[in-house]
């Protein structure tokens, strides 16, 4: 069975990812490999790069050095998602599955679905204010999550990842503007892909999954409550709607 490769999205990092990979494991999919991106997590001391298909270089030599051979299987979000479809566009031959969360690219989706209007004004606030992080942490959870039952102690979490791998605005800066630029291949990649959108994101229009969906006929999944990280708010449903999806295929 391909082993599964788990990519987070805009200046988060592996740890992001929170109960997710246990959870992953636990409903029988097996143990995900979790690289980061450049200037993010482990990666955190090298420059970000200004282009996603150098994300993807990043990814591979990770895996690489780890001695873990493809084919891979893929779950991404956002800004991950966008590095994952270029993988599979650029190495057909190392990817078996994608499964693309909350994510959104040219040409399906236009600027202000994928990050919607009302935000531009908090993320304008937060890069100016990026090393306060208890600012930019409570802003980014309220942007991005529903769930706040376990508000405080997201929050205390984040900072201290952000303490002990601090990402750079200039990294921030650079992965912004990769994904900004980033432009998907027309076609549909070769191996099976689905897409899952949260109905209440509040950061990017789930109208950009449904767009992504209808140009490769991939089956779409909506969460209904969940906000932009849906990993976050109901880990527990995407481990369950990913092993319905798989079931019968290995």
């Amino acid at each position: 069975m391909s082993r599964w490769v788990f990519l987070r999205g805009l200046t988060r990092e592996s740890r992001h990812w929170g109960t997710l990979p246990a959870q992953w494991e636990a409903a029988g999919l097996g143990r995900p490999l979790l690289p980061d991106l450049p200037g993010n997590g482990a990666l955190s001391a090298q420059p970000a790069p200004w282009s996603v298909r150098e994300m993807v270089t990043a990814v591979r030599r990770q895996l690489s050095a780890a001695g873990v051979p493809g084919p891979y299987r893929v779950l991404a979000m956002s800004l991950g998602a966008m590095a994952a479809t270029e993988w599979a566009s650029a190495y057909p031959e190392e990817i078996d599955r994608l499964v693309l969360v909350n994510t959104s690219m040219r040409p399906f989706c236009s600027p202000a679905q994928r990050l919607r209007p009302r935000n531009w004004g908090k993320l304008l606030r937060v890069a100016q204010r990026w090393h306060d992080r208890a600012y930019c942490e409570r802003t980014i959870h309220a942007i991005t999550c529903a769930r706040t039952d376990t508000l405080a102690g997201d929050i205390a979490r984040w900072q201290a990842i952000a303490a002990d791998a601090p990402v750079t605005r200039q990294s921030a800066l650079a992965q912004l503007l990769a994904a900004a630029r980033y432009r998907a291949p027309a076609d549909a990649p070769h191996c099976p892909v689905l897409l899952l959108a949260s109905a209440a994101d509040r950061l990017v229009n789930p109208a950009c999954s449904a767009h992504i969906a209808q140009a490769w006929s991939a089956p779409l999944l909506t969460h209904h409550w969940a906000g932009h990280d849906l990993p976050h708010d109901d880990p527990q449903w995407l481990c369950d709607a990913v092993a319905r999806a798989v079931s019968g295929l290995d």
